[in-house]
């Protein structure tokens, strides 16, 4: 045993060097096997301390040693054995030890880890004599269970490489879209894996998406204007596209500036049928939204406008395209955000999965929306819809 740190004879305690003294005049070490086995450094450190604390004259060399003292220079075949027992028995026990450790490892971790292990080692070739066949002899298995649970292991390499692709892909369009969504995407491209397992694979490679909240109050509620009931509230439910439409407005901040989002959605579809963005919240802004989307609808049955009590919603201009195209307008109790809990649903999507850098100035961000909305309506899968995205449910009802 050899040692890089220098030591001086300060660093030995008494009872080390009367420990070293006491085996070398017993015979049991040489003061040369003495001085290597316990890394005593110098060249004549133990032959001093026999002539400090030894019972032997070492002056003039090595003293002769009684009989039954001498020092043996070969072991008898029963101290052979001896040695030999002792030295299976510690193999044995640190045999047993690290095959606890390797049950622990299996019961707190589970057995695939343990499994990684034992083939890394065998194919890695870490002990030079150790074959295949030893090693599967050691782990209890047959050499084909060996090689098959290799080629499975790359398989299964190569399914996380394609499933890790094709995620890698999604994300160029749509960088937040969520782990089930994506498992949904997959199984359509017979990727087939399980939940917890894409979960686990996408927090592996740090895929996983942080949640992002940011909340810009737009609305003004504390106006003069007519406030309308709340129709939502006695539990109307639309069973069918184009019953209920739901409003809001989100800032959308730009470099040049400050805009402001306009969006219609149906509440059925989860469809945005209109938007509009500026740089004010005056309400001929809004209103464009409103307008887009009467434009897209194809059915004259009765339709309800569920907002907040915006003063641009509450205005005579706003509330003047209720009245010319026959729809209800309903509107929050107040200033609660759960009351109108789709329409912030979706301008969170929006901005939390797709605008997620800041444009340059209004007309970028005009460009952005077009592209976000694209991709809302037509390649995005909802979870209420079944994993369907708007455009086909609301699709659906025209064909």
């Amino acid at each position: 045993m050899k040692s890089t740190h220098k030591r001086t004879q300060r660093d030995y305690s008494l009872a080390f060097k009367l420990a070293v003294v006491d085996q070398v005049e017993k015979g049991e070490l040489s003061y040369t096997q003495a001085q290597e086995r316990y890394g005593i450094q110098g060249r004549s450190t133990v032959l001093v301390w026999l002539r400090k604390h030894g019972r032997l004259d070492w002056n003039q060399g090595t003293p002769h040693i009684p009989t039954g003292e001498t020092m043996p220079t070969t072991l008898t075949p029963e101290q052979k054995i001896k040695a030999l027992e002792r030295e299976l028995e510690e193999m044995q026990l640190k045999a047993d030890f690290f095959e606890a450790v390797i049950k622990v490892m299996d019961r707190d971790f589970g057995g695939s880890s343990v499994k990684k292990a034992q083939g890394r080692v065998i194919k890695e070739k870490t002990l030079a004599k150790l074959t295949v066949t030893k090693a599967c002899r050691f782990i209890g298995i047959t050499r084909q269970a060996f090689y098959k649970r290799c080629n499975q292991a790359r398989l299964r390499h190569q399914h996380e490489w394609c499933i890790l692709e094709f995620v890698q892909f999604k994300r160029i369009n749509q960088p937040r879209i969520g782990t089930r969504k994506l498992q949904f995407l997959l199984s359509k491209c017979h990727l087939l894996i399980g939940r917890d397992r894409l979960f686990s694979l996408l927090k592996q490679h740090r895929l996983l998406v942080p949640n992002r909240r940011a909340y810009h109050r737009t609305t003004y509620s504390r106006h003069h204007f007519y406030c309308h009931q709340n129709y939502l509230k006695a539990g109307f439910k639309p069973n069918q596209p184009e019953q209920l439409w739901v409003a809001d407005i989100t800032y959308l901040p730009t470099h040049n500036g400050e805009a402001y989002l306009s969006l219609i959605t149906d509440a059925y579809s989860r469809k945005i049928v209109g938007y509009h963005v500026d740089d004010n919240l005056k309400t001929q802004s809004v209103k464009q939204a409103f307008i887009k989307a009467l434009k897209s609808k194809r059915r004259s049955t009765a339709l309800i406008h569920h907002s907040d009590r915006g003063i641009q919603y509450c205005s005579r201009e706003y509330q003047a395209l209720h009245q010319k195209h026959g729809i209800t307008c309903s509107m929050t109790d107040g200033y609660d955000c759960y009351q109108n809990a789709l329409a912030e649903r979706v301008n969170g999507i929006l901005k939390q999965e797709y605008l997620l850098i800041t444009p340059r100035d209004l007309q970028e961000a005009r460009r952005m929306v077009a592209e976000s909305v694209t991709l809302y309506n037509e390649q995005r899968p909802h979870t209420a819809l079944k994993y369907k995205t708007p455009d086909e449910v609301h699709r659906a009802f025209y064909t």
